[in-house]
């Protein structure tokens, strides 16, 4: 009797034991998604969303009575980093209907040539970002870029998110990377080679001689300056950058290569490649082992928190991931449809002619207008 005692005694400090290591380790992960939601989230933080999880407060999504919730994605290299490090390399609306179980992607190519809101000046949209933090540093770049999207789109842009280069390869990592396939192989032998003018007096990188140079020539074509010609002393993604065909598995710094790639290619390839690995990246962190893994969530909130920025708080995050559930409940599939924007003759873009040399390649709206790229966008959930 006194044995049985003991051993249930015993099997309840297991128990109890037990609990409180379980809720050592989900305050811990609570704690630590606090902290990295105060640094990526733009709006609110963990108390906010305490208080939106307490029932009866109202916890829908900006567009979810509506029937579209429009986020706007953001890539870059990052803040500080050379080479256009708030130029937007990656533009792409995701637009999700919950109850018709529909979601779209449409990218947008960074060579658009629009308005600079609250200015009269017309750059391409990739430095839209840029000028916006420049405005206002932590809410202007993505301020900027909802309101030009915005009007592109003719659609609401109830969020955006942000992530830099080495976000990316980070979250694919954390992760433990992607796979796609290829039905070619697959080759980059040019960007990553680009030679710049030499920038080893400033301590830069481009510092390995071509033996070539950039020529500089007058209104009456006469050679005014030579400039010499060097490549990055550590190049990316090796030089040239390959992948075989077949079924392929991505770690974080071959996917950032993958989706970095154009100049062989062009700038809506390159879309398409990232709307490709955006869909992998979704279906791997939301699957159940991703989940389920508490040292791959804490890797996963380490690369986002110095690396994103969003001006969704944190029970709206809940509320997206809750979403995606419901969509997906009982092995329902997402309709999922994707379009890129660009300048072939069935294109909602072409690239002018009769602009100045020094504006170099844009591209503007057919018709000279958004009105077809609006209905687009109006019509691709429908």
């Amino acid at each position: 009797m006194e044995f049985i005692k003991e051993g249930m005694i015993t099997k309840k400090r297991v128990i109890i034991g037990g609990l409180v290591l379980i809720f050592i380790i989900v305050g811990l992960i609570f704690w630590k998604a606090g902290s990295v939601l105060n640094k990526i989230s733009s709006e609110g933080g963990l108390l906010s969303s305490i208080a939106k999880s307490i029932p009866g407060i109202a916890d829908e999504l900006k567009g979810e009575d509506e029937g579209r919730i429009n986020i706007l994605l953001l890539g870059m290299r990052g803040e500080n980093v050379p080479g256009g490090g708030l130029l937007s390399d990656t533009i792409m609306v995701v637009s999700i209907n919950p109850e018709l179980k529909r979601v779209s992607m449409v990218s947008i190519p960074r060579d658009l040539y629009v308005n600079v809101p609250g200015t009269e000046s017309r750059q391409k949209i990739n430095a839209v970002y840029f000028y916006g933090e420049e405005k206002e540093r932590g809410k202007g770049g993505m301020g900027y870029m909802k309101q030009v999207v915005g009007d592109i789109s003719g659609q609401p842009i109830h969020y955006a998110i942000a992530i830099n280069f080495a976000g990316f390869e980070q979250l694919v990592d954390a992760l433990g990377g992607i796979d796609i396939h290829l039905d070619q192989p697959f080759s980059e032998p040019l960007q990553f080679h680009e030679a710049h003018v030499c920038d080893g007096n400033n301590g830069g990188v481009f510092t390995v001689p071509t033996g070539e140079y950039q020529v500089k020539k007058n209104e009456r074509g006469k050679i005014v300056a030579k400039y010499p010609l060097c490549y990055n002393k550590n190049e990316e993604c090796g030089g040239n950058f390959t992948l075989p065909a077949g079924d392929v598995h991505l770690d974080g710094e071959n996917a950032l290569c993958y989706v970095r790639s154009r100049v062989t290619s062009n700038d809506f390839d390159r879309a398409r490649r990232q709307q490709q690995v955006i869909q992998e990246i979704k279906n791997k962190a939301l699957s159940l082992g991703t989940l389920a893994s508490i040292g791959t969530i804490n890797d996963i909130l380490d690369s986002l928190g110095n690396n994103a920025r969003t001006d969704l708080e944190g029970w709206e995050i809940k509320r997206l991931l809750d979403l995606y559930g419901e969509i997906t409940a009982e092995g329902s599939n997402i309709d999922m449809r994707q379009k890129v924007l660009e300048n072939t003759e069935e294109g909602l873009l072409y690239s002018p002619t009769d602009y100045p040399p020094e504006v170099g390649y844009i591209l503007l709206p057919r018709g000279g207008n958004y009105d077809r790229i609006k209905e687009m966008f109006l019509q691709i959930l429908n």
